[in-house]
Formats: C-alpha cells, structure tokens, sequence
C-alpha cells in the first residue's frame, strides 16, 4: 500500500512539474502585456537582453516560460487554433484598451475645462465707453490691484471715427510686480476705420504680479494729444486660477451636490451594525 501510495506522489510531482497548455484568450493577454513590456523598456532604454524580462507577465497569469514555449509549439500540432488567432487577440485588447485610456485621458481634460470655465471670475465690466474730450481719456487708463495668479483675460471692441484729431492711439495691458521698474509690455496700436475692431489678451500672472494695468489713453505720434473721439463697447476683464487650483475647487462644489445627507450614511452604517 505504502508502494502504491508512493508511486501516485511521483507520477502527481511529474504531472505538476510537465508543461501546461495555455488557453487562447490567456495566451491573448500574456502578448499583450509582453508587447507594453517591450514597450515600455524601448521608450526608457533599458538594456537588457534577458529573458528574464517576462517572467513576472507569466507569473502574473500562474504560467512559466516553459508553458508559453509549450503551448506555442503545440499549435503546430492543433488543427482547429492558429496562433496568429492569438495574435489579433491581443492586438484587439492593446487597441480596446488604448482606447480606454484615451477616453479617460479625454475625460479629465474635459474636467480640466469645465473645472476652468467654473472657475472664471468677472473682475470689471463696462458695456459702454465714448471718449470725445480730453478727459474722457481717464476713462481707458485704470488698475487692478491684488491679483492672483492666474490668467487674466481682456476683451473690448473699440472705433476711431473720423472726428478724432489724432495720428494713431496707442495701448496696451501689463502686469506690474515689486522691484521690476521695466515690466514687460507689448505696445498695441489701434485701428482707425470705419467698423469695430477687436481686442483680446491674456496674461499670465505669478506669484510675484500684484498689478493689472490697461492703458489706453496715449497717442502714438510725438505730437500732443488732441481731441479724440473713441467708443469702446464690451470691455471685459476676467480671471482664471491655475488649472491644479479650479480642479479642486470644482471637485469640492461637486461633493457639495449629494443624493443623501452624511447623516443618511451614519444612521444606514448604525442599522447595519
């Protein structure tokens, strides 16, 4: 009995230790984590010629490099499975799941922009501004303190029409920091006809910034300023936080929206107790 007993422990030991045949749809997926693999060590240079290499992919499925050399040479000999059916196999996972994390990877820059379109903040407004006097150029030369960073966007339409007595106008928006006397700015000049011409910036403030300023009010031409005649209509001024920050104040706005109360939860979690 003891014989027998023995003899069964070795032919089970030699079963175990015989090569096993891995079926498709596992073969399907050990290529394509082997394909990322390579992949993966390509983009960062690896250097390595073992095949050593794979060893975790075959663990990961409970198969050894025997049972993929196995099972591989066994398709020769199986007349209903070709293994470039295994092949299109994985390459439909790689392109199932390339596809999966582009969505994904769409998805959170939807956030991104939802999160910033949220976000966006009106800081000044004037639907109408008519400069026909000297004075009135006040009107397009003004200051925002405190700012924060973020984008900073200014829009307006503005027409010269023909009553006004100068050149050229000249303009334009900076952003103003402590211990920078010469900050940077890009002179804008504006258009003389008969239509209206828009005008749009964005600038970009770090943490350093602590003014915004719009200038409009200069000619560009060495000769005094004359009478001028301006309408400027729509003008805007809006501010965007940096992407990191709206997302996070938006993940928070969204929390607030729930179904049920906190308490609803506690009083559930007591009862199943």
């Amino acid at each position: 009995m003891k014989r027998i007993l023995f003899l069964l422990l070795v032919l089970s030991a030699a079963a175990c230790s015989r090569p096993r045949i891995i079926p498709d749809e596992q073969l399907a997926a050990i290529f394509r984590d082997a394909y990322l693999t390579n992949a993966y060590v390509s983009r960062e240079q690896i250097d390595t010629d073992s095949l050593k290499l794979y060893e975790p992919v075959f663990d990961r499925y409970g198969y050894t490099a025997e049972d993929v050399y196995y099972t591989i040479g066994n398709f020769s000999r199986r007349k209903s499975a070709r293994l470039s059916d295994v092949v299109e196999r994985a390459i439909v996972l790689l392109d199932t799941e390339g596809a999966r994390y582009d969505h994904e990877v769409a998805v959170l820059d939807t956030i991104d922009r939802v999160a910033r379109r949220t976000a966006t903040r009106t800081l000044r407004t004037d639907t109408l501004l008519r400069v026909g006097r000297l004075r009135d150029t006040s009107l397009l030369h003004f200051a925002l303190d405190s700012i924060r960073p973020g984008d900073y966007r200014v829009t307006f339409r503005y027409r010269i029409d023909s009553l006004d007595r100068n050149t050229s106008w000249r303009g334009d928006v900076w952003l103003e920091r402590p211990g920078r006397p010469r900050p940077k700015r890009f002179n804008y000049t504006m258009r003389r006809s008969g239509s209206y011409e828009n005008y749009q910036r964005t600038l970009t403030a770090g943490g350093e910034d602590r003014r915004l300023i719009f200038d409009f009010s200069g000619s560009n031409a060495d000769q005094a300023l004359r009478r001028p005649s301006i309408t400027v209509r729509d003008l805007c001024i809006t501010y965007t936080p940096p992407t990191e920050l709206a997302v996070e104040e938006y993940y928070h706005q969204a929390a607030a929206v729930r179904i049920f109360a906190d308490e609803f939860f506690r009083h559930a979690e007591k009862d199943s107790l």
